[in-house]
């Protein structure tokens, strides 16, 4: 027997609506528990020794599951898209209970996109208030002023308010490119563009190495991983929320990668496991070494308000 969980985080959780519209589903009378319709929002049930039924519909508890996707560029991060462009679904496992991703990459970025089924943990880690790190590689073209890194690293003024304060290194310089490192704890849409395009920078490349402290050192773009348990209690903790034991779909250790799913051939997903990425580097013409081998250039201090 399960500990009983409230019954719209029950529908949520096995894919019948998000948890604001299954408190709809709940009010209006669309659900049963055992039998008997349920409007309190309170109500608990065991996920696995309860019947619960909308309109009818028996649902039935999935075991929750959790993997790392390496998004590659070109892939849209939705389930499904009326343009029929290639999806991060196209790239998930066949079988299994449905995942969605936490949080977004844009069409043209790549890197690190969590993807589970336990909506407690996706919201709790995409609120603003849990302030989890996002660590991207963006190379931009030309060279980047001290100025530009002390603007970067202290806020940028942007439409809907300046960012928040980054850490931001330079990785590598070229006469016609350079490598920035940059961390955020904020998940606005398309931040890190906006920061370089308020800037006058123009951004070549994207790449969200790390997110929640996961990397994709080891995966191929297209390629994933499930998390191994201790990944799942250590995103807990980050997010506030108790442990749980989990049997997570194909428990294997960081840096076994796996081969994609739905949209294995079709071009983004391809890639396995003997093509892997060298660690600490993204798949394709990344930064190196810092600069002239020594120390990475750090954004300045903002100075102080007086």
């Amino acid at each position: 027997m399960s500990d009983p969980i409230r019954l719209q985080r029950f529908l949520s959780q096995a894919g019948v609506a998000s948890r604001r519209r299954a408190e709809t589903l709940i009010a209006d009378g669309h659900v049963r528990v055992n039998g008997q319709v349920v409007t309190a929002q309170g109500t608990k049930v065991d996920p696995y020794k309860d019947r619960v039924e909308v309109n009818g519909k028996r649902v039935r508890a999935e075991d929750l599951s959790y993997l790392l996707l390496n998004k590659p560029k070109g892939v849209v991060t939705t389930l499904d898209d009326p343009e029929g462009r290639t999806t991060i679904l196209d790239l998930l496992p066949r079988d299994g209970p449905r995942l969605f991703p936490v949080g977004r990459l844009d069409f043209y970025s790549e890197g690190a996109l969590l993807c589970t089924n336990d909506g407690d943990l996706a919201h709790a880690l995409t609120h603003p208030s849990r302030h989890i790190a996002k660590r991207y590689l963006v190379r931009v073209r030309g060279a980047v002023s001290e100025e530009m890194l002390a603007a970067l690293g202290g806020g940028v003024p942007l439409e809907d308010g300046p960012s928040s304060k980054a850490l931001v290194l330079v990785r590598a310089e070229t006469p016609g490119h350079t490598w920035l490192d940059i961390t955020v704890h904020e998940g606005r849409n398309r931040l890190i563009r906006r920061m370089c395009e308020a800037l006058e920078l123009t951004v070549m490349r994207l790449l969200r190495s790390e997110f929640a402290g996961l990397k994709v050192d080891d995966l191929r773009p297209g390629n994933f991983r499930m998390l191994t348990a201790k990944e799942i209690g250590k995103l807990r903790t980050l997010a506030g929320l108790e442990h749980i034991t989990v049997r997570n779909r194909g428990d294997r250790a960081p840096g076994a990668g796996q081969s994609t799913g739905r949209g294995a051939g079709r071009g983004a997903g391809r890639g396995q496991d003997k093509n892997k990425a060298r660690p600490g580097t993204p798949a394709r013409g990344g930064p190196g070494k810092p600069r002239d081998g020594g120390a990475p250039r750090k954004s300045p201090r903002p100075p102080k308000k007086k």
